[in-house]
């Protein structure tokens, strides 16, 4: 049932709601009226009580904001019952409150933020969205403004899994106060020059086992064929079923990215000189792995960071640290 709170803000500007929705409809004629009033329960309800609650004198000015957010975000399919993609709804409703005193003094950006990352990390396969979730809400106290939550919610958004933000998180992070960059990587004693030096320096900083990627297409995977590697500074080019591919990987996880023929061509095939197959074993250094594929089957690439290992006899790919 929707809130005595809620009820009293639309209510009080039930004239110019009205009319937004008017307009909304004309706008987005496949605009669902029944999805939209859903939304407005399940996600737009418990934002206004938790405004309304730090900030009464602003919840209607909030509520308006939202409430043409809502409009368009459900017209394009991205909330309501019926979204592409729960997790939108999920935000809005669990983790939007957390950052009420900052919704009040400015729910635009605010909003906008949280939905673009929610639909954004929601579409990364691999990504692990309720781990963002729930590391925006343990930290949404320590955040003062929308500068700061934007740099947390990109850090937060590279912690849980999305690969190729690394730089822009490091970068991000150097915007916050020491304090609050060191909370958002999880390292709240850590020194944050030298954290910051060894989070450039080593992408597997924290994951010594590294990590394995990739399965057959059809079985849900994304490689039609078992891939094939070569080495950039960024990543591998994969070459898979007629398609080429940018693979970046480091602790928190690993991501695919469309890449060009030209790309796999132009990437190494040279291993660094402490790395050696010898057989089904892997030499790295003063390393030695047993790797469990048919010898004369395996392939090898490495760049500055990771050693990738393939093999005709499987789609997967195993990613090991250099360091």
């Amino acid at each position: 049932m929707i809130s005595a709170v809620f009820t009293s803000l639309l209510a009080s500007g039930r004239a110019q709601f009205n009319l937004r929705a008017l307009d909304a409809r004309r706008r987005f004629p496949a605009l669902d009226m029944a999805q939209f009033s859903a939304f407005l329960h399940d996600g737009l309800d418990p934002l206004a009580v938790a405004v309304a609650a730090a900030a009464p004198e602003r919840a209607g000015s909030f509520t308006v904001a939202a409430y043409d957010m809502a409009l368009e975000l459900v017209a394009h399919g991205l909330a309501g019952p019926a979204a592409k993609n729960p997790f939108l709804n999920t935000v809005w409703r669990e983790l939007a409150p957390c950052f009420a005193p900052l919704l009040a003094s400015a729910p635009v950006p605010v909003l906008g933020m949280l939905s673009n990352a929610a639909i954004h990390v929601s579409g990364v396969a691999g990504a692990r969205p309720a781990q963002w979730r729930d590391e925006m809400a343990t930290i949404a106290p320590q955040l003062a403004s929308v500068a700061e939550l934007r740099a947390v919610g990109q850090i937060l958004a590279w912690r849980a899994g999305i690969a190729h933000f690394r730089l822009g998180a490091i970068a991000a992070a150097d915007s916050l106060p020491p304090h609050l960059a060191l909370a958002a990587f999880g390292e709240p004693c850590a020194d944050w020059p030298q954290l910051r030096t060894q989070l450039l320096e080593n992408p597997w900083r924290g994951n010594g086992q590294g990590r394995e990627f990739g399965a057959f297409t059809g079985l849900g995977g994304d490689f039609a064929t078992p891939p094939q590697l070569r080495a950039t500074h960024d990543g591998f080019i994969v070459f898979s079923g007629e398609r080429h591919y940018l693979l970046v990987a480091d602790a928190h996880g690993a991501v695919l990215h469309g890449a060009t023929p030209d790309e796999y061509v132009q990437a190494s095939m040279q291993l660094p000189a402490s790395v050696r197959l010898d057989g089904a074993t892997v030499q790295i250094g003063a390393r030695s792995m047993a790797l469990d594929l048919p010898p004369g089957e395996i392939a090898l690439a490495a760049n500055e960071h990771t050693l990738a290992i393939t093999s005709s006899c499987t789609h997967a790919v195993r990613l090991l640290p250099l360091a």
